[in-house]
């Protein structure tokens, strides 16, 4: 008896801890594996568009992304893409290919310039609709706290009726309170 006792113990402790760290984690995909699902099950799409050498991208991976809230609203509400503004894979997008050219030192790829119209600057972050079409883009790190109303008022589609500010104004954020 006592074994079976410890036995379930053990399964019970080793299921919730896969539970919370799937939750605590984001599905990362590449943007065709987006596209892809995004036919058969409709859904907006978050880019995160970074590159290697960027500090303040590893730390928006480290203290945003890693976030558990943010991780399990992004991975509900969008199909969340990493993509590297300097790979060199080529992109079919809309009918059209994408590619990073090779000029220069740090060359950039034409999608990650398209995305950001030409304003590079990194993190950045773009949200594609369920039909593919750009909605925005940002640059610059985000903390969860100043991610969390942008990410919402995106996956509602508050930005086809409300302005920015009016709807942070009265944002309630449900991130857990800092002690």
């Amino acid at each position: 008896m006592k074994k079976v006792t410890l036995l379930l113990i053990t399964f019970i402790s080793l299921t919730t801890a896969v539970n919370a760290q799937e939750i605590s984690s984001i599905k990362w995909y590449t943007l065709e594996e987006a596209l892809e699902l995004n036919a058969k099950q409709p859904k907006k799409i978050f880019i995160d568009i970074y590159t290697d050498w960027c500090g303040w991208c590893k730390t928006m991976d480290k203290n945003t992304f890693s976030n558990p809230y943010i991780a399990k609203y992004l991975s509900e509400n969008f199909y969340p893409v990493k993509f590297n503004a300097e790979g060199t894979k080529e992109i079919t997008y809309k009918g059209q290919v994408y590619k990073n050219r090779n000029q220069g030192q740090r060359s950039t790829h034409d999608f990650a310039i398209a995305l950001l119209q030409g304003k590079l600057s990194y993190p950045s972050v773009a949200f594609l609709d369920s039909t593919n079409t750009p909605i925005t883009f940002l640059a610059g790190y985000l903390t969860p706290e100043q991610f969390e109303p942008i990410i919402v008022f995106i996956s509602e589609d508050k930005y086809k009726t409300e302005k920015w500010d009016v709807f942070q104004a009265k944002f309630v954020s449900k991130l857990p309170k800092k002690d």
